[in-house]
């Protein structure tokens, strides 16, 4: 007679259990997934403009500037979200986004849920709604036991609703306490823009966005089922504390306008293709932004003697933009002209006011296809450089392994191996590279210890 009540407390119970997994996942998976799953872009004209949004931003939310890595990730959906230290933008709202405004009210909220302490919060919120479930299903149980041995249909259904309501209590519990944070970091957000003298009108748009795409869904949206509030919520929350502001009518100063459509114009001729960037450039006839884009698709689209005269060009309107050079040194490799690619590189590290690890590593790449003893060996200590600035390149690792095994030097080619392993999450290869390395050093010098750093290192996830 109790085995089939014990089997129904056995499968409510494990749909709770793949629920709160399900929840907790989405909540701390993503770290790992910035190692192994997520589509990770690097540039470094990209990183250096949103940086320079978040730098205020995260200065009026008292959150230290280097204690928060931007991460831009190859998604067309216009999105941002923060795991841990790590503040994620698609590529995608950074193209959609017609001015600077728009991102950088993104980046505020982002920054209010970082300095507001919310995933911490959160997971302290799915514990307690673990617990209610438990309760609730250990109370079903109870009552499913009792209806079972009087054989009472009614009181055995009653158990089981009551194990199931416990679960659904405890899901809008957790959506409730979501929707109040993401209302907390907009107040946070219209906060930081206040006190660096910029407007909310960005955010605005982009909910603004946000409505017009779920209007055009046809979607019936259950406002109890969902974890952030309805974008009209949203809308008529902030248009109060937006008007408030005496920056309401601020604009984004020309030249970060400039950068922002460049930037915009590159996102599309990389992510979209000749098409995407054309449709940019259109609205945006004669600047320079629609300039530095029809240099890119020239460049990417196989007419490189058109794309160096375009960027030669490009150079002599703004002979200290270090993206410009940067461009010219692409150009001249695509055309197998390390020597000249690597002066223009050259030139962009020196430039370069963000100091940018990428750029010492093309640099780097440049001065290794010169193939020269004394060209490996500048390569190396470029290479090193942006390594220095951006530790977790690990592509930079791959690059430093091929100059110290070009110049003979073993030892060190393993170990960047290892690095790179490393930093892509192959911690297993990672481990085997340090080893070999480790057995040709001498013990206690530098590159030993990280060796046994890596070996000694465990990773919280056994999938690698």
């Amino acid at each position: 007679m109790l085995s089939r009540p014990r089997s129904t407390i056995a499968r409510v119970v494990r749909a709770f259990a793949t629920l709160s997994l399900a929840a907790t996942v989405a909540v701390t998976s993503t770290v790992s997934a910035f190692a192994q799953n997520v589509p990770v872009v690097r540039d470094a004209e990209i990183e250096a403009l949103v940086r320079a949004y978040a730098r205020p931003i995260f200065r009026a939310a008292g959150l230290p500037e280097d204690g928060v890595d931007i991460v831009l990730v190859n998604d067309q959906s216009f999105n941002a979200f923060v795991a841990g230290s790590r503040l994620f933008i698609n590529t995608g709202a950074l193209m959609s986004a017609e001015t600077p405004n728009e991102i950088i009210g993104v980046i505020a909220h982002e920054a209010g849920h970082i300095a507001g302490g919310h995933q911490q919060k959160l997971r302290n919120q799915l514990e307690r709604a673990k617990t209610m479930a438990i309760i609730a299903t250990l109370l079903g149980a109870g009552a499913m036991v009792a209806g079972a041995t009087s054989k009472s249909r009614g009181l055995a259904g009653a158990g089981m609703g009551v194990a199931a309501g416990g679960g659904e209590m405890a899901q809008r519990s957790i959506l409730a306490y979501q929707r109040t944070e993401e209302m907390t970091a907009d107040r946070s957000a219209i906060t930081y823009l206040n006190a660096t003298g910029q407007s909310g009108l960005g955010m605005l748009k982009t909910f603004g966005r946000f409505q017009s795409a779920l209007s055009l869904s046809g979607a019936q949206v259950d406002p109890y089922r969902i974890s952030h509030p309805l974008p009209r919520e949203r809308i008529a929350n902030l248009e109060v504390l937006v008007k408030k502001s005496p920056y309401v009518e601020k604009v984004d100063p020309p030249a970060l306008q400039q950068r922002h459509d460049m930037m915009r114009i590159k996102i599309a001729a990389y992510m979209g293709g000749q098409a995407a960037a054309s449709r940019l450039m259109r609205k945006m006839p004669g600047s320079l932004a629609s300039q530095y884009g029809d240099a890119q698709t020239s460049y990417l689209f196989g007419n490189l003697a058109g794309a160096l005269a375009k960027t030669n060009a490009l150079v002599k309107a703004q002979p200290k933009n270090p993206y410009f050079q940067e461009l010219r040194g692409d150009i001249l490799m695509k055309a197998n002209k390390p020597k000249a690619a690597a002066e223009a590189y050259a030139k962009a590290v020196s430039l370069d006011p963000a100091r940018s690890g990428l750029l010492p590593v093309s640099y780097g790449q440049a001065l290794m296809a010169v193939g020269t003893p004394d060209s490996l060996e500048k390569a190396v200590v470029q290479i090193n450089k942006g390594l220095a600035r951006d530790r977790e390149n690990a592509v930079g690792y791959r690059h430093l392994a091929q100059a110290y095994g070009e110049l003979g030097n073993i030892p060190a080619a393993d170990l960047a191996t290892a690095e790179g392993h490393f930093y892509s999450g192959a911690y297993k290869d990672a481990k085997i590279f340090a080893m070999r390395a480790q057995m040709k050093m001498k013990r206690g010098e530098p590159g030993w210890i990280r060796a046994q750093d890596i070996i000694n290192y465990a990773p919280s996830s056994k999938k690698k």
